[in-house]
């Protein structure tokens, strides 16, 4: 299948870029590369000895958009672009409603009008809020998401349910990350985030390497063994994996389908850090912060 990817030099769609080459499928990238950058998709094409084909555009842009249907003729998409970081959604929510959601709202219209009618999108499990059971499976309802990133990602499944249920020509399969980590084996590519990283392992590296002075572990007062908050950890490349099986699940014709990634084990931050320390044999110096807002710490498993 020929596959768009939007958001297509971020840390997650490369790793997916690689995964879907082994499996002979052929993509094109798409990103205003706000928060990513080309080098990426440059790696990458080190790694499946190809270039790899990418149009710098944002999908909010519909004109953009309808031209790089029009001009590629996709059997499919994986959707990825959209902010993220659920710190800031909190302090910034009209920018991430109206990033989020309009970005969606353009591709799906460009879908639309192209004959395009397969998508995956990049969900996550902040729609479940505060989970009502434990542990979490795709049968456990979704609940009141406490941050605007959490947000937009159930709003936007709700119209994506609704645009599925609506034609049936749709496929869409929704995919509810729990928390990615790592990089790809050849350690070419990885999360290297632009400014100050949102996500627990970047922030270990730079702090181990000097570019950061210390960890900050925000908050040692939920209740899990010992006080920092526990997280389902996916490897990327295991992530990566997921999305090629769900776009097998679209050549299938599965109309509407709902998926959760993850292991079903749950790490603390205080984990994370102490085995980063002991596998690499350097000290990570952090120091305890309050808890973020917007941000919840249950125990999260899924089998």
């Amino acid at each position: 299948m020929k596959v768009l990817l939007t958001g297509g030099a971020g840390y997650i769609a490369s790793h997916t870029i690689i995964e879907l080459y082994k499996k002979g499928h052929t993509v094109v990238a798409v990103d205003n590369l706000v928060n990513s950058c080309e080098e990426s998709l440059r790696r990458v094409a080190e790694i499946v000895g190809q270039p790899i084909p990418f149009i710098k555009a944002d999908v909010r842009d519909a004109a953009a958009m309808d031209k790089i249907f029009k001009e590629n003729h996709f059997d499919a998409c994986i959707h990825f672009a959209g902010l993220k970081a659920v710190g800031e959604s909190v302090s910034m929510p009209l920018e991430y409603y109206e990033n989020n959601m309009n970005a969606t709202f353009v591709l799906l219209n460009a879908m639309r009008n192209n004959g395009c009618k397969n998508l995956i999108f990049s969900s996550s499990a902040t729609v479940y809020g505060n989970p009502v059971m434990i542990p979490i499976t795709e049968e456990c309802p979704k609940g009141k998401c406490t941050n605007p990133y959490g947000q937009t990602k159930s709003m936007l499944e709700e119209v994506l349910i609704d645009v599925q249920k609506a034609d049936p020509e749709w496929n869409v399969v929704l995919l509810r990350y729990f928390n990615p980590i790592g990089a790809h084996p050849s350690g070419k590519i990885g999360e290297d985030p632009n400014g100050i990283p949102n996500n627990l392992m970047p922030y270990i590296t730079q702090t181990a390497v000097g570019i950061r002075k210390e960890l900050g572990v925000f908050g040692n007062d939920y209740d899990t063994p010992d006080g920092t908050g526990v997280r389902d950890y996916i490897h990327v490349c295991d992530l990566a994996s997921g999305h090629v099986s769900a776009l097998k699940a679209i050549e299938n014709k599965c109309g509407l389908a709902i998926y959760n990634l993850g292991t079903g084990h749950g790490y603390s931050v205080l984990d994370v850090v102490n085995a980063f320390e002991k596998v690499n044999g350097v000290k990570v110096p952090y120091s305890i912060k309050p808890r973020r807002v917007g941000v919840s710490y249950p125990f999260l498993g899924l089998v």
